[in-house]
């Protein structure tokens, strides 16, 4: 019967353009395609060398890549481990900002939704509804309502062509029976409309393996510790490969600083006079099972400092955000039991039944690299980017937000065209369909034929689909090989053991909190944090990753440390004692301390 899959995935997946495999290239990211990589970027110049593989700097990658540039992409610890995979989730125009009247970011993040949910991403890019309740009668209806209402109009107007139904004015009545779990005290009525949402570590993930299938050099675990210089111009990097300490300077026409919430740093190390200057947001979210919170749909609140979600995972559900400044440990910010306790006080305000601290599987905590300005609130900081050249060959992108990484990504590559000889093609990201896009409707329409053929169960071949969409054969192609790996993981049984072995093989993940806190998301989506199930991916991951036993009980000692002090920081009552606790438990791989290096 396996045949009959891979001919039907292969037919849908292979036709011209496709985002996930341009011109026979491969978008492959495992152990051999690093060090390949690697040794590209040792023994020859780039046009362009992007810092920081989050979003922004994966996308400015794949931008470069995709207007014929020669292009690396150096990244210190995983794809997406900072801000890119501890956000909302939500892909957004954001109410709130045309509430501020700033229609040009509202149009633009609308634009950019509709781009995503229609031709980037559908595989990855899901509708999702929102109940926003009103507490008065009368005006916050009409004051509510004008404001989607334009919402939804700037939506149509930028190409939401299917997908997004407009809002809906909602009685008392009607809204408790979308969401019965709310207090009927708690509303007078209520509006739905309608946003979207994103697994923001795996698009990030998708975004590098499109690059790579274009041509770039992506390498992650590879720290920048200086700047190589002529005179003023920076003409490249020198980088540590933290897995082996090994240095190697890398030559570039132009470099591009994207490392969000660590900007300050690197332009610190470059010896500019701070020309962008980033304070980091906190944001805090709980993870809650399903069935605590009885909705058909998502809810949104006002709260005094900003806007509360509760968006629908999975079989979970996402609450959050808070809004703090933090001038703390940046790659692990703690979430302390005051945060915790003021987004469960929120919620509470409207549900019939309260949550507890008990009803908290997981929790994270993100920092927003938001543009410093006059105010002291960090919620009233703009989501707005700029872009920066600090000294010649080097460019700065920072601020803006997940949803229009794009246009940051687009205008950096516009400013490394102005730094380049030669003419420098426009950006076209916005007709490239992402690895794993192209083909997926047609794979999706067909996934009950594929559950016969493949002898999994429909709920689990569009599982894969929403994850991988019409790369699913190469997952299909591990179980196809070894029948073990389509169990479903030990205490993860959303996820099938094939899906470790992939994460490693193809999906650029070198140790075990790489798999289960990114390409997985099972250290957030279980009560034991990932636990029971860290053994089993350790031992699956050993086979691509060529790890010894040594290492295999390193990683499940790394692991089962990080675990626990990020349970004992969320007991701890402030942002110190927290940020104190959570450092007790480092990387795997540390970080290195550079200086300006002088070529």
């Amino acid at each position: 019967m396996w045949p009959a899959v891979r001919s039907a995935v292969q037919q849908v997946a292979s036709g011209p353009g496709t985002g996930g495999d341009p011109a026979g290239a491969t978008t492959r990211l495992g152990p051999a395609e690093r060090s390949a990589a690697l040794d590209a970027l040792a023994h020859s110049e780039v046009q362009v060398l992007v810092i920081g593989g989050g979003v922004v700097g994966a996308g400015v990658t794949l931008d470069a890549a995709t207007r014929g540039l020669s292009v690396g992409l150096v990244e210190a610890r995983d794809f997406a481990s900072g801000t890119s995979s501890r956000s909302s989730k939500l892909i957004h125009g954001g109410l709130r900002y045309l509430e501020q009247l700033n229609v040009g970011l509202v149009r633009e993040a609308l634009s950019e939704r509709s781009l995503l949910l229609q031709r980037l991403a559908p595989h990855l890019v899901q509708p999702v509804s929102f109940l926003f309740p009103f507490t008065h009668h009368g005006w916050e209806r009409l004051y509510v309502g004008a404001g989607v209402t334009a919402y939804d109009s700037l939506g149509f107007s930028m190409g939401q062509a299917r997908g997004l139904p407009g809002h809906r004015q909602l009685t008392r009545r009607s809204a408790l029976k979308l969401a019965p779990a709310l207090k009927r005290s708690a509303l007078t009525g209520a509006l739905v409309y309608w946003d979207a949402q994103v697994d923001d570590a795996r698009y990030v993930t998708s975004l590098v393996r499109t690059a790579a299938g274009y041509g770039a050099h992506v390498a992650s675990r590879t720290q920048v510790t200086g700047f190589l210089r002529e005179g003023e111009r920076v003409t490249g990097v020198r980088v540590t490969d933290l897995e082996t300490g090994n240095e190697l300077d890398i030559r570039a026409q132009q470099v591009v600083n994207a490392t969000g919430v660590w900007t300050d740093e690197i332009q610190a190390m470059v010896g500019g006079r701070g020309t962008i200057n980033v304070r980091a947001s906190k944001g805090i979210h709980l993870v809650v099972p399903r069935d605590r919170i009885h909705s058909s749909t998502g809810i949104i609140l006002r709260t005094a400092t900003s806007v509360l979600f509760v968006i629908p995972w999975g079989r979970h559900w996402i609450i959050g955000t808070t809004d703090t400044d933090w001038a703390l440990d940046k790659a692990h910010p703690a979430a302390s039991r005051a945060d915790i306790q003021y987004l469960l006080g929120q919620v509470n305000k409207i549900l019939a039944v309260p949550l507890t601290g008990d009803d908290v599987e997981g929790v994270y905590a993100g920092l927003r690299p938001l543009l410093a300005g006059e105010s002291e609130s960090t919620s009233k900081l703009s989501r707005e980017h700029t872009v920066a050249h600090p000294v010649p060959g080097l460019v700065m992108i920072a601020g803006g937000k997940y949803t229009t990484y794009r246009i940051m990504a687009r205008d950096a590559v516009d400013a490394v065209a102005h730094g380049l000889d030669g003419k420098v093609a426009p950006s076209c990201t916005d007709r490239i369909p992402l690895a794993g896009a192209d083909g997926f409707i047609a794979l999706w329409n067909a996934r009950y034929a594929l559950a016969r053929s493949s002898g999994l169960h429909v709920a689990r071949i569009e599982h894969l689909l929403r994850r991988y969409g019409s790369l699913i054969g190469e997952v299909l192609d591990l179980i196809a090989a070894d029948s073990s790996l389509g169990r479903p993981l030990t205490g993860a049984d959303d996820y099938l053991r094939a899906e470790v072995v992939y994460a490693a093989s193809h999906e650029g993940a070198r140790h075990l909190d790489d798999v289960l806190a990114r390409r997985l998301h099972v250290s957030i989506e279980t009560w034991d944090r990932g636990l029971s199930t860290a053994e089993e991916a350790a031992n699956l991951m050993a086979g691509p990753m060529k790890w010894k036993s040594r290492q295999v009980g390193r990683e499940l000692e790394n692991y089962r440390a990080r675990v626990a002090a990020e349970r004992a920081s969320q007991e701890a009552d402030t942002d110190q004692d927290a940020d104190a606790i959570r450092l007790g438990a480092p990387d795997i791989v540390p970080v290195v301390h550079g200086d300006v290096v002088t070529a």
